[in-house]
């Protein structure tokens, strides 16, 4: 098989069918109440054509433009983050049984998934939920159950918003690792890679061609071009030491008089795995659940332990976010818990750019 291979626009849907053929229910980008999210995708035709996301502090808009790709997006609210780390999930119950209590694990009954459009800093995320889930002292078979299930098609930006800063953080716009099969997606179609062998078997059920060198030269080009066009920065992809000299900065009380402590950064955030914990009864007093669900670290309830709120005011919560997303993740995972996608930017209501607090803390 030739290293680059060429799919035809018109042959698209052929990927779906060879898919879903294959056992996999398929999702993938669609426009949603003004915003590109993830859901059921059975027909190419659901894809956003000639749609493309402006995003700036605090603003998200989707403009339709006279063209065919179906990717030239950046990002939505949306990353895998749902599809692994459930945002609300039981995970054992508990029966009364003649005076005794009989405990009973839940169960993950989800069929393989094939996520269509996947970026490269969502990869990059992923790898830092599976540190976190999966490859340390403690496996969460929950999460696991999902990460095995999944199928991922890659697609490297080709339009990146201007809140992107992935390649600041080393995790974009190409996606170099992580993915089953990758897209570069051109106007006339798809420079398409298989790195994984599920990925090469659904690559031989395809319409494929072999990429002439044209072809290959423009999706380097493109590639290109996306990462040129990122303006944000962070100061380094090594902030902690310069975070923690800088705990008194007068930055801190500054972005925490614009700041909400709604949570949208932590929500949107393909790497925050915050969450709480908490038993919920039957009315009929004779069974109950336990729930996990997830939790922000702007929340007052977040910091309490035995009647003591540790971090009581804004100023104190968002440092905590930064400090040990930019910070103490070098400690945990060995690199910063940022992938540059920005979203965090995009949908702050108060439209605070996390390149530019970083910047002014750590200058």
């Amino acid at each position: 098989m030739a290293e680059h291979q060429f799919l035809a626009r018109k042959d698209l849907q052929r990927l779906i069918d060879v898919l879903t053929q294959s056992g996999f229910h398929c999702i993938g980008p669609q426009v949603r109440e003004g915003a590109i999210v993830y859901d059921a995708l059975d027909r190419v035709e659901r894809l956003p054509r000639g749609i493309r996301d402006q995003q700036a502090p605090g603003s998200y808009r989707l403009e339709q433009h006279d063209d065919n790709r179906v990717f030239s997006w950046a990002n939505g609210p949306q990353a895998i983050k749902p599809l692994t780390f459930a945002p609300r999930e039981s995970l054992w119950h508990a029966q009364r049984n003649n005076g005794t209590l009989d405990f009973s694990a839940a169960s993950v009954h989800d069929e393989p998934l094939a996520v269509i459009g996947v970026r490269a800093c969502d990869l990059a995320a992923l790898r830092l939920h599976d540190r976190h889930f999966i490859d340390g002292e403690v496996n969460d078979a929950f999460y696991a159950a999902r990460r095995e299930r999944l199928f991922l098609v890659a697609v490297n930006c080709s339009h990146p918003a201007a809140t992107c800063f992935c390649v600041s953080t080393g995790d974009g716009p190409t996606a170099d690792e992580g993915y089953d099969l990758r897209l570069d997606e051109l106007d006339e179609g798809f420079l398409i890679h298989a790195a994984s062998p599920v990925g090469g078997r659904i690559l031989q059920e395809l319409f494929l061609t072999a990429a002439d060198d044209t072809r290959v030269a423009a999706a380097h080009q493109q590639r290109a071009a996306a990462a040129a066009a990122q303006t944000r920065r962070l100061p380094s992809t090594h902030l902690r030491d310069a975070l923690f000299a800088n705990l008194e900065h007068p930055r801190w009380q500054e972005v925490a008089a614009r700041c909400l402590s709604c949570g949208n950064c932590t929500a949107v955030c393909p790497t925050c795995f915050c969450h709480s914990e908490r038993d919920e009864p039957a009315l009929d007093g004779e069974q109950s659940s336990h729930y996990r669900q997830w939790d922000s670290c702007f929340t007052e309830g977040h910091s309490y332990i035995h009647g003591f709120v540790i971090r009581a005011d804004t100023r104190l919560r968002y440092r905590q976010w930064m400090t040990h997303k930019l910070g103490s993740w070098h400690d945990q995972y060995g690199r910063s818990g940022c992938v540059g996608c920005g979203r965090c930017i995009s949908w702050c209501p108060a439209a605070i750019d996390f390149t530019e607090e970083a910047n002014a803390i750590c200058s």
